[in-house]
């Protein structure tokens, strides 16, 4: 049995970084897909967009069941489907085969991403909680990176079919693995939540909105960017897919890390000195939260508390709003290079400003709403990002793909970043 804590997380974070790798192996294999199968560039979208309706549908199912059942039995669940599915990618020969091969690999991952941190955070130390969510969470854009680089290195050697049999290989023993872990006790909530009535709250709160908005629309470009990135290095400039992937992907991997380090620092030295504040401003007309804090309990909060805290969220939107602005330019001008080597320098810089928004976005998130409302706020942002964002983009710019030059096509996304900058810009009436 798998039972020391740091043994567990190293487990599940390498099925997170499995996880991306299999997410991101479509992207860097797509134009070799796309060629051999005759498909559409709005199909070759779909693709993406597939994928996450799997997800979608699938996620609220494996967390109901994770709260009634054995976790990890779900969790190998999830794997084993995800691996087999991404393993039957490579078999497609038709465009319907694929997508449903992509639909099955969402279901799995849903499985995994909605319990995984639940394991995680039972089984971390109080003190160490932030620190080991943050290891769990890094193999996000190095998995990415690397579905980028291995996808991009097999396709070059053994085709784009093997890329799909090696990125889904490996599940399925993990999944056996998963089965030896101990699992913890599980915490359960003592009351139940509305998520429909807390979102009809959170959505009349103007802060908490604009930022789930501006984040949409960012969303929207970050995903149509990473899943058509290599396919616009391949036919614009005519470049080895593997040398776009190895390119793309480091540039990912490194300028993500550094944008993430600099917005989180960015955002902690911007809020220095700021107080902290446990309430929000009600939406016009209803009584003003309360702070159901232990020491504060019932108390009422006056507005010089709630006008500290929207300067603070200002201040964080203010880091993000400023990274998108200067990434949209940048971004516009990446699409625009003459050759390679000026894209992959434009990208480099344009990717730090876009990922200085990280941190500082999902702190906005939980400090824009009430205390008992944070879960919430958290959960229906990540809802509308997805179902607003990049849902639906990637075949948005396979469409424009189809019928303009791709380098236009791909214009849609500095106008996206551009409005999530826009959406982002604290207002001064909000301040007050």
């Amino acid at each position: 049995m798998i039972r020391h804590p740091i043994a567990i997380l190293v487990l599940l974070t390498g099925l997170n970084l499995l996880n991306y790798l299999d997410r991101l192996i479509v992207a860097a294999v797509l134009p070799k897909i796309t060629d051999e199968l005759k498909l559409s560039n709005l199909v070759g979208g779909l693709l993406a967009t597939i994928f996450l309706l799997g997800y979608f549908v699938a996620s609220p199912v494996f967390g109901s069941l994770g709260d009634r059942r054995a976790r990890k039995g779900l969790i190998a669940l999830g794997v084993a489907l995800w691996s087999i599915a991404t393993f039957a990618s490579g078999l497609a020969t038709t465009a319907g085969g694929l997508l449903v091969a992509r639909a099955f690999v969402g279901i799995g991952e849903a499985s995994y991403a909605t319990i995984a941190p639940t394991i995680i955070d039972d089984v971390t130390p109080p003190e160490k909680k932030g620190r080991w969510l943050a290891v769990f969470y890094v193999a996000s854009p190095v998995g990415a990176a690397l579905g980028y680089l291995v996808g991009g290195f097999i396709e070059k050697h053994w085709g784009w079919r093997t890329a799909f049999f090696v990125a889904g290989g490996p599940g399925l023993l993990l999944a056996a693995t998963c089965l030896l872990i101990d699992e913890p006790p599980r915490k359960v909530m003592k009351e139940k939540i509305n998520l429909l009535q807390s979102a009809l709250v959170l959505v009349k709160i103007p802060l908490y909105r604009r930022a789930v908005l501006g984040y949409c629309a960012y969303t929207a470009a970050i995903g149509a960017f990473s899943h058509w990135a290599p396919t616009f290095l391949y036919r614009r400039y005519a470049l080895g897919l593997s040398t776009a992937n190895f390119f793309f992907g480091l540039i990912t991997v490194l300028a993500g890390a550094a944008g993430t380090a600099i917005g989180g620092a960015w955002a902690d030295r911007a809020q220095a000195g700021l107080p902290r504040a446990d309430t929000a401003k009600p939406p016009e007309g209803e009584a003003p939260y309360r702070d159901e804090s232990p020491e504060r309990q019932g108390e009422r909060i006056d507005r010089a508390e709630v006008v500290r805290n929207k300067l603070a969220v200002n201040v964080l939107l203010r880091v993000c709003a400023i990274g998108a602005a200067v990434g949209a330019p940048l971004a516009a001008l990446c699409f625009l290079s003459p050759a390679p080597k000026a894209f992959f320098g434009v990208a480099a810089v344009c990717e730090v400003f876009l990922f200085l928004s990280t941190s500082p976005i999902n702190a906005v998130i939980l400090r824009a709403v009430p205390p008992q409302l944070r879960a919430s706020a958290m959960a229906l942002s990540i809802f509308a990002i997805h179902l607003f964002g990049d849902l639906w983009s990637p075949a948005l710019v396979g469409l424009l793909a189809d019928h303009l030059p791709v380098a236009i096509a791909m214009m849609a996304l500095p106008a996206f970043i551009a409005l999530s900058a826009f959406l982002w810009w604290p207002r001064a009436r909000e301040a007050t």
